[in-house]
């Protein structure tokens, strides 16, 4: 029984190590020295149709400077449309869109009276772009948030790889604004890099970015598959989609956009929650794409995500383990340390924020548990069953 114990023990360790240190360095070693290799259109004139999909929902303070940073995009105005869906807004934003729709004829404006959420309100913006103009290799989406500012020439740097017979999603390069040292922002912004640095790893490697950040990316039309309604996370939904049809996925870091990061904990706790339990419903939907863990997609989907996914069962296996063994005096200081790990990492935060002091290193541990704790409670709203999609933006900095 304590062979088992130890055993679960280590492997749990192993499973946390692998995922956030050993696949990272291994990805970053053989990538090294290495660039996109993808075909690309030399011209603007060859580039193809673009639909530029977005959903808002009580946009007011941001959507004046998303309209303009959508407008004032580079690319051939012939070959572009802007389709918006307000998923029932009750500020201004609908009287904001409106008055750009009637100065800007690319611009169409649907203005939803029942809320249905993002992929809901994207279905049926895709839906009707592609009766506009016929899905296909020459037609592609760029999918973006109310809050994500593009820069110019965002739009013409992502469509430019898909020349490329098989590309299916290109994401682009999220860069955070507004960090703050007395709050998460700067954890936040340190993952979401991290983040970025794999996926434009994978897609170096193999083309097989396990999925787009979902604030702006490009996907080829004939890949798009409308989501279901009761979906929480339909970028990744979209993209294991475009695997199975054999699509390609890379990141264009020099395709930049700018989102202001999240600062409150409790905010970034609860949005954390909602995309846990939405990625329990990719992980459940699409085993084939990562069991077994070997060959494309599935060993990067299975390194990347899965065991990350997983993370809280390994951090409670941990401290389980070492408690149950605690007649061994090695892993009774491993549970004493786990234990305050846990528990006084958070107090300790807190009490020493209070006084205006935020130590880096203390910080990022604490929003790691954190957001492991909401992996948690994403499982929890998982099993009890999510029947719908429905969101609210959080607070604009």
């Amino acid at each position: 029984m304590s062979l088992f114990l130890q055993c679960i023990f280590w492997s749990s360790l192993l499973a946390l190590l692998y995922t956030y240190l050993i696949y990272p360095v291994v990805l970053s070693i053989l990538a090294r020295g290495k660039q996109l290799d993808t075909e690309q259109y030399e011209s603007p004139e060859h580039f193809p149709r673009i639909s530029v999909l977005m959903a808002v929902h009580n946009e007011e303070a941001v959507i004046e400077e998303k309209l303009t940073s959508l407008i004032e995009q580079e690319y051939p105005h012939r070959k572009i449309n802007i389709y918006i869906g307000s998923d029932n807004s009750s500020d201004n934003t609908n009287e904001i869109i409106s008055g750009y729709a009637v100065q800007h004829t690319h611009l169409h404006f649907f203005p939803f009276s029942k809320r249905q959420g993002k992929p809901g309100v994207i279905n049926q913006l895709a839906a009707t772009a592609t009766r506009h103009f016929p899905a296909g290799a020459d037609h592609v989406f760029v999918i973006t948030d109310a809050s994500v500012m593009m820069s110019p020439g965002v739009c013409a740097t992502l469509v430019k790889h898909f020349k490329h017979p098989d590309l299916a999603i290109v994401d682009a390069q999220m860069l955070h604004t507004g960090m703050l040292q007395k709050d998460i922002s700067g954890s936040e912004n340190s993952y979401i890099s991290w983040e970025g640095r794999l996926k434009y790893y994978e897609g170096v490697l193999w083309k097989k970015m396990i999925g787009p950040f979902g604030g702006c990316y490009a996907l080829r039309s004939d890949f798009f598959a409308p989501v279901p309604d009761n979906f929480l996370v339909d970028d990744f939904y979209i993209t294991l989609q475009a695997f199975r049809k054999g699509g390609l996925a890379i990141k264009e870091p020099s395709a930049l956009c700018y989102e202001p990061v999240g600062h409150e904990l409790d905010e970034e706790f609860r949005r954390k929650a909602r995309i846990s339990a939405g990625n329990l419903q990719n992980m459940f939907t699409f085993p084939d794409l990562w069991l077994p863990p070997v060959g494309l997609p599935n060993f990067p989907f299975f390194s990347h995500k899965i065991l990350r996914w997983l993370g809280p069962i390994w951090l409670i296996l941990l401290w389980l383990t070492a408690g149950l063994l605690f007649h061994n005096q090695f892993y009774a200081l491993l549970f004493i340390l786990l234990t305050a790990l846990y528990v006084l990492t958070p107090l300790l935060d807190e009490g020493l924020k209070k006084l205006h002091i935020h130590w880096a290193l203390l910080r990022n541990v604490r929003y790691f548990l954190t957001m492991n704790l909401a992996l948690l409670a994403g499982y929890i709203r998982y099993v009890k069953g999510i029947k719908s999609n429905v969101w609210q933006p959080p607070k604009r900095q």
